[in-house]
């Protein structure tokens, strides 16, 4: 693990790692819940997911963006992030439902058909969520390059991507925070 990830799983487990019992969305009970928000809205954290990102994400990537609201702190930060490094990332929300008024549709945000695409998330658990994204970005006219999570929590959003010939690049895993998928 390279210096910046390891930075990142140390601000990750110290900010970001809950202990208790927890429900997740799919109704799984957890001894352990990851609220990555706490990562990607602090300063010193976005700086390290963005380093993090940037060093894996394809650099001819024209936007970064995902599922609002999980996606937002992270697709922004790492695209403002990434223009003071001269990567010039433009980002963007896919909502959760299209919006029948004003610009309409589910996208929000800088996204222009035939760009090649970043999806990302704070964490995934299963991947369905992001590939609700995936196939927004697709039926707006854009191509998924990549997608890429601080976390992947559930260890099964890899197989989800490669399905669909995404390379799939999470920051951290489940296993290089101590704990096994699924549990």
């Amino acid at each position: 693990m390279d210096a910046i990830t390891e930075a990142l799983r140390e601000h990750v487990l110290s900010h970001s790692l809950k202990r208790g019992e927890f429900t997740l969305k799919s109704g799984a009970k957890s001894e352990w819940f990851l609220d990555t928000k706490q990562t990607a809205c602090r300063p010193e954290g976005i700086l390290l997911v963005a380093q993090a990102a940037l060093a894996r994400i394809p650099a001819d990537a024209d936007a970064i963006g995902g599922l609002t609201m999980g996606a937002d702190p992270v697709a922004f930060g790492i695209a403002a992030v990434g223009a003071t490094m001269g990567r010039n990332l433009r980002s963007f929300s896919v909502r959760k439902e299209a919006k029948d008024h004003g610009v309409t549709g589910r996208i929000a945000g800088a996204l222009v058909p035939g760009d090649r695409v970043i999806v990302t998330e704070d964490t995934v658990t299963r991947g369905t969520s992001i590939m609700e994204a995936v196939d927004a970005v697709t039926a707006f006219g854009a191509h998924v390059v990549a997608i890429t999570v601080i976390v992947d929590r559930g260890g099964t959003c890899g197989a989800m991507a490669a399905e669909r010939g995404i390379p799939f690049l999470p920051l951290l895993t489940a296993p290089d925070l101590g704990f096994g998928y699924g549990t």
